[in-house]
């Protein structure tokens, strides 16, 4: 009688079903990377940092089939004088997308870029590699070793306008991995879109590298596919006077993990990160964040918001970490959600550790229902019961929404919130 074959353990059952890139500029990195995700294992329900999020879906060989949703909605940002570059189901599409030129900005794939002295091989999994400590972060070490494409953006002065990166679900079994590196000069400015559900399951990491002196703008819209499962990264590290404000809006997806981990390095420097999210059912939507204070004078903020109804569930994860020398620090951390029934639930765990004495940090967690009082306000004034609740629950929303700098774009995810929460009123 034969012996029974060896079960693979489910990293290596992962792996088995990716291939690492051709060789070139990134290979080390990627060699790199991919003996980290061996050494460390994919994440599993014991993991401290996924007791609130099965990661099953995300790390399984192919993923859960997931239906693209129609929708006759004009796409997020259409109105906007941008670049736009377009992937489907993680492959670059070129017919839809613009020239690859920018006053102030080179942009390279990914894919194409073979240059053995391309400015990215210094950034190419650095971030994320820096980013697995304290705490580590496996899907990201597997997008550095696997990711198929990307964009490569080198901005050496302000940008003229917006790089917009549009995703398109096609697919119910695409796989998509991408990875974006973004290096801004000293006094460099850029904003960055993104807009889209990208394929049925989604793996990607953003390296950010912000020069002294530059600043990083940044929202982003998940797309609205009810089945869709993502796992995303965001690495920055910041440098003396330098920004970086970053916000997500998250409607509808079975499965989504938003990861963002900031590192203050030099004085002065400010960093935001928020994000509002409504989920409805069979919705779970986790947002880990870590920030780190390593200079003097410098300010965080984080600010998530997430409305959830008829079983949804919401997580939120995050840290502020001083270090020892990191005077002057001003963190500041929120996350609340509102809960529109008996049903949907909301976990979090808010951390501040701190080793320097001269600091103003805070944090709180609060979850609650729509404020009865107000509703009857309201109502007494004529307004319906529905209309009402949408009025209240936009209301809660907007400390997040109000993140974003620029006021045009702040109306237009009021607005995509806003026809979200009437698609559903009762």
């Amino acid at each position: 009688m034969g012996q029974p074959a060896e079960q693979q353990n489910p990293t290596e059952a992962r792996i088995a079903h990716l291939n690492l890139p051709a060789k070139g500029w990134s290979e080390a990195a990627r060699k790199d990377a991919l003996a980290r995700l061996r050494g460390m294992g994919l994440p599993e329900r014991r993991d401290e940092y996924w007791k609130y999020t099965r990661p099953d879906i995300l790390v399984q060989p192919a993923p859960v089939p997931a239906a693209a949703m129609a929708n006759d909605q004009t796409p997020l940002f259409d109105a906007m004088d941008r670049l736009r570059i377009v992937f489907v189901d993680g492959v670059f599409d070129a017919d839809a997308s613009d020239d690859l030129s920018l006053e102030g900005v080179t942009i390279d794939r990914l894919a194409q870029a073979d240059r053995d002295l391309h400015w990215a091989r210094d950034l190419y999994g650095t971030l994320e590699n820096k980013g697995q400590t304290p705490v580590a972060r496996p899907l990201a070490a597997l997008n550095t070793a696997f990711a198929t494409d990307g964009t490569l953006i080198h901005v050496t002065g302000k940008a003229s306008k917006p790089i917009s990166l549009i995703y398109h679900h096609v697919s119910e079994t695409s796989d998509a991995i991408l990875h974006h590196c973004i290096k801004l000069d000293a006094g460099a400015e850029l904003t960055v879109l993104e807009n889209g559900p990208a394929a049925a399951r989604f793996n990607k990491v953003m390296e950010v590298d912000i020069a002294d002196g530059a600043a990083f703008h940044h929202i982003r819209a998940q797309g609205r596919d009810h089945e869709r499962q993502a796992a995303t990264h965001i690495f920055a590290r910041l440098g003396e006077k330098s920004l970086f404000n970053s916000f997500t809006l998250t409607m509808n997806g079975v499965m989504t993990r938003n990861e963002c981990v900031i590192e203050l390095t030099g004085d002065d420097a400010v960093a935001k990160v928020a994000g509002a999210c409504v989920g409805d059912g069979a919705f779970h939507h986790d947002d880990t964040v870590f920030v780190t204070h390593d200079a003097v004078n410098c300010e965080s903020r984080q600010v998530f918001k997430k409305v959830l109804r008829n079983g949804a569930t919401g997580v939120f994860q995050g840290k502020i970490l001083v270090k020892a020398g990191a005077q002057k620090t001003d963190g500041y951390q929120i996350s609340q959600s509102l809960l529109l029934d008996e049903d949907s639930q909301f976990l979090a765990k808010p951390e501040l550790e701190i080793y320097a004495d001269d600091v103003a940090c805070s944090h709180g967690s609060t979850s609650g229902a729509i404020d009865e009082d107000a509703l009857f306000y309201l109502r007494s004034r004529g307004v319906p019961l529905g209309e009402a609740t949408d009025m209240l629950t936009l209301s809660f929303l907007a400390e997040a929404v109000e993140e974003i700098e620029t006021e045009a774009l702040r109306e237009e995810i009021i607005d995509r919130l806003a026809a979200w929460l009437g698609r559903r009123r009762d």
